[in-house]
């Protein structure tokens, strides 16, 4: 049974970073790709990166492009959201997503598998 745990949400104020981490285990699939997502009460779920296979292939949102940068470790089965700027509209539930594919994609239905998320508040 695949688990994704995510890890590293908090209360910040505006301008400030964050990191948050996601380990994925119990599969075997030879390559797959990770995404990071987010929602807000009453809002549908939002893209915010993701990154595939191959290290260097990553997509983001625009909302997020330029202050969030998506890593991986693949040998700790983990995808890491480093979060800069934050600002009060980054507010959300986020949460991690896996395809047992090479490439992230843009779209949540893409993705069969969810951690529980971990909420990011920013404070003006």
């Amino acid at each position: 049974q695949v688990q994704l745990v995510e890890s590293g949400g908090g209360l910040v104020q505006a301008g400030a970073s964050l990191r948050l981490s996601c380990e994925a285990s119990g599969h075997t699939f030879n390559y797959y790709s990770m995404g990071w997502f987010r929602q807000t009460p009453g809002k549908e779920r939002e893209f915010v990166a993701g990154i595939g296979w191959f290290i260097g292939t990553t997509i983001y949102s625009a909302d997020v492009k330029g202050r969030f940068t998506i890593t991986r470790d693949n040998a700790k089965r983990a995808v890491y959201l480093q979060m800069n700027n934050l600002q009060p509209d980054d507010t959300a539930v986020y949460y991690c997503a896996l395809r047992d594919q090479l490439h992230a994609t843009y779209y949540d239905h893409e993705y069969p598998y969810w951690g529980q998320g971990t909420q990011v508040t920013v404070a003006s």
